[in-house]
């Protein structure tokens, strides 16, 4: 089935990245959620496919918008699609009933508590992990627990009063080695919570501790001789590195939480909302503000967390954003979070900011190549304090070996793209030893010279590739051709990426995801491998032409034939008197021959 323009826009724009995807009908209701390892495949074969399953060709026929909430991994998709099922019901979706619940692992809230799996969490006031949409998973985790720690697996009363009274006795376990008695006061409270805390660390996915623990214990198994321990040791920290749930796993104390982030550029902000319910996330949505007067990023919350909130018609308490915010809310707190799993809420909410600008400019450049491109040219012109758009771009940067060889090379970029043909080279001809910054003055004096010259036109911004020391010696060509000021011109230096203005002491640093530095990156970086690229087959030829041009009798036109048949030198020597006498004659065969044979006469 051909999809909508629209549609086949946003298909060109989604991500090859887990997470979910909800399909919207005309109405703006949602009509089916589904997950993927690769949204954009998943999503895009719904229109590629041919569906027999009636459902699921008039599913794609009522299909008028497309939503996608991109996740850290597949198990976390397999999360958010089942959350968002059970909130909104989709008519296309197999409903999940909640007697179908992923399970938890709670910690109970006891003395010596116990940790088990259990599936519907009840408010007792114990601490409850998941839900795990991988029963393997949670296995794992548990199993992990049982073998890094002697907790209890019965379910007595562990009152202090039982236990001075001597009214439960050890079982199977403690002869076992899996639990260390404290029915019977074999082992303190104080001792038995230490290990409860490690395997809640564990629980949570803060393994860097326990994984240095056993490869420790590890190592002094091994000194021991115990290898078969040693072995046991090693399995479990490879069983560690392995477990990668931490994503999907929430404290189910953050509940009923509206969270709040900002991605913001030179033109807008992109204002992600997340609605979390007993640790899940349950709606989410972007919005795109336009900057009027260069806002800030908390500026731009403060003007969206109300609209969202009215929106979605929210009255949670307890609202969690990415930057610190000046707004005045009825009965909510708002704070910023540092840590945990409250911070990597506000880490996945900005992971679908940035995701929400990223499809916004892929669709304008793929629907309105010229006003994607016309966006770049004005970034450029405000990164860089320049009176005009950088539509034509020049780069020059130096190559040579030791001084010998010295060249440059100027590329040139129209409308933030390379055009290769108009890339040029340059022999240093007036310098005479390693010194880049008079050769750099004679390559500008060179080019603009003749771009004067021939009537061409120039350049709104020039690229020098190095610091201050390059910088002021193109200065002086272009004040000798008059042209200082009419073109903007800076220098980058490589290590820090530096840019350097004529006159300002200080660089200028831009963003390392800024498009204004990305386009300043691939012309340098573009200068410098066609630089090297005609350095290298200078060298080459300089070498041929040297070692040829040392046989007397053998004159340049001879040189370029014999090159031009056989290669290189290597191919001259090892070709044939035969061979040789085919490309210069019986007379200058001979003189090769006794040049590199002096012994053939």
């Amino acid at each position: 089935m051909q999809p909508s323009i629209y549609i086949k826009n946003i298909l060109k724009t989604l991500p090859n990245k887990p997470g979910v995807y909800q399909h919207i009908d005309k109405d703006g209701k949602i009509i089916y959620v589904g997950k993927a390892k690769d949204l954009s495949k998943r999503v895009a074969s719904y229109f590629t496919k041919n569906h027999e399953n009636g459902k699921t060709y008039v599913l794609v026929k009522k299909i008028a918008d497309i939503k996608v909430i991109v996740t850290t991994n597949e198990l976390e998709a397999l999360l958010l699609e089942n959350n968002l099922i059970k909130q909104h019901q989709p008519r296309y979706n197999v409903l999940l009933k909640d007697d179908k619940s992923y399970p938890w692992i709670v910690i109970r809230n006891e003395r010596f508590p116990r940790i088990y799996s259990l599936r519907n969490p009840k408010k007792d006031g114990s601490e409850y992990f998941g839900p795990y949409p991988s029963g393997k998973v949670m296995k794992t985790v548990l199993e992990l627990i049982k073998q890094l720690y002697n907790l209890r697996s019965c379910s007595l009363n562990l009152s202090k009063e039982n236990i001075e009274s001597g009214k439960h006795k050890i079982c199977l376990e403690y002869h076992l080695g899996n639990c260390k008695g404290p029915c019977e006061g074999f082992q303190s409270e104080e001792e038995y919570n230490k290990e409860v805390s490690a395997a809640r660390d564990l629980i949570k996915g803060n393994i860097t501790l326990v994984k240095q623990i056993l490869k420790e214990q590890m190592k002094a198994q091994a000194a021991e001789l115990l290898f078969e321990d040693a072995q046991k040791t090693k399995e479990k920290v490879d069983l560690l590195e392995r477990y990668q749930a931490k994503s999907t796993v929430v404290n189910t104390s953050i509940t009923n939480v509206d969270v709040f982030s900002v991605y913001a550029d030179t033109h807008f902000g992109y204002v992600n909302y997340l609605k979390i319910i007993e640790g899940m996330v349950v709606q989410a949505h972007t919005i795109e503000l336009k900057k009027k007067m260069d806002e800030s990023e908390s500026e731009l919350l403060e003007l969206a967390i109300p609209e969202i909130r009215l929106l979605y018609k929210s009255k949670s308490k307890i609202i969690y954003t990415s930057h610190k915010v000046s707004l005045a809310l009825p009965d909510a707190h708002i704070t910023v979070p540092q840590r945990g799993d409250k911070k990597s809420l506000i880490e996945l909410s900005l992971r679908n900011a940035r995701y929400h600008r990223a499809e916004r400019l892929k669709n304008i450049q793929i629907v309105d190549p010229e006003r994607h491109t016309k966006r770049i040219m004005e970034q450029m012109k405000l990164d860089l304090r320049m009176p005009v758009e950088p539509v034509h771009i020049e780069c020059f940067d130096n190559s040579n070996t030791q001084g010998t060889n010295p060249v440059a090379a100027c590329v040139v970029f129209k409308n933030g793209k390379p055009s290769k043909a108009d890339y040029r080279h340059f022999n240093i001809k007036t310098v005479v030893g390693p010194d880049d910054f008079a050769s750099m003055e004679e390559v500008i004096y060179r080019r603009y010279s003749r771009l004067l010259k021939e009537n061409e036109p120039l350049p709104q911004l020039i690229i020098i590739d190095g610091g201050k020391g390059q910088l002021s010696s193109s200065l002086k060509s272009l004040d000798k051709l008059g042209l200082r000021g009419q073109i903007t011109i800076i220098g980058i230096a490589k290590k820090l990426e530096e840019i350097f203005f004529p006159g300002d002491p200080v660089p200028l640093y831009l963003d390392k995801r800024s498009e204004t530095l990305k386009i300043i990156q691939h012309a340098r970086n573009e200068a410098h491998r066609f630089g090297i690229t005609h350095h290298r087959k200078k060298r080459q030829k300089g070498t041929i032409k040297s070692e040829l041009e040392n046989i007397a009798g053998i004159g340049p036109a001879a040189i370029k034939e014999l090159i031009k048949k056989f290669k290189s030198v290597k191919g001259v020597k090892q070709a044939s008197q035969t061979e040789l006498e085919d490309v210069v004659g019986k007379a200058k065969t001979q003189k090769i021959l006794t040049y590199f044979d002096p012994n053939n006469n």
